[in-house]
């Protein structure tokens, strides 16, 4: 029977033997009793950009929102009138389409939702302030 010691590679390629190496530098670097603290701190530091990072995005989608893009795009294209222009009832019934998928505003808003997931990709959730 054959037992695999392989570790995955973590953070930027470093395997497991290299980050027991690490782990032990840092034990004779600084002690057992500041490990604790200086792990603390780190935390703190990854939280407070953390933090930052959902504070911009909410600004972002904040600002996005109450510029009312989607609003205006709405407006300049007057789905019911082009409906209306191009008999596109008398073809549904025709053709029993589903006319739905061929809203522009649709793909308007499709591609606004692909760059907000795009954005909370990189970043992480964001906090929804109201």
């Amino acid at each position: 029977m054959y037992l695999n010691l392989y570790i995955s590679p973590l953070i930027f390629g470093i395997g497991g033997g290299e980050m027991v190496l690490i782990i032990l530098v840092i034990l004779m670097l600084f002690g057992s009793d500041k490990i604790p603290e200086m792990a603390r701190g780190l935390a703190r530091v990854i939280n407070q950009v953390k933090n930052a990072s959902n504070d911009i995005k909410s600004e972002i989608t904040k600002s996005v929102d109450e510029s009312g893009v989607v609003k205006d795009i709405k407006e300049a294209v007057d789905v019911e009138g082009i409906k209306k222009r191009i008999g596109i009832d008398d073809i549904k019934k025709s053709v029993n389409l589903d006319i739905d998928q061929y809203n522009p505003l649709n793909d308007v808003q499709q591609e606004i939702d692909k760059a907000k997931e795009d954005i909370e990709t990189m970043t992480g959730p964001i906090k929804r302030q109201k």
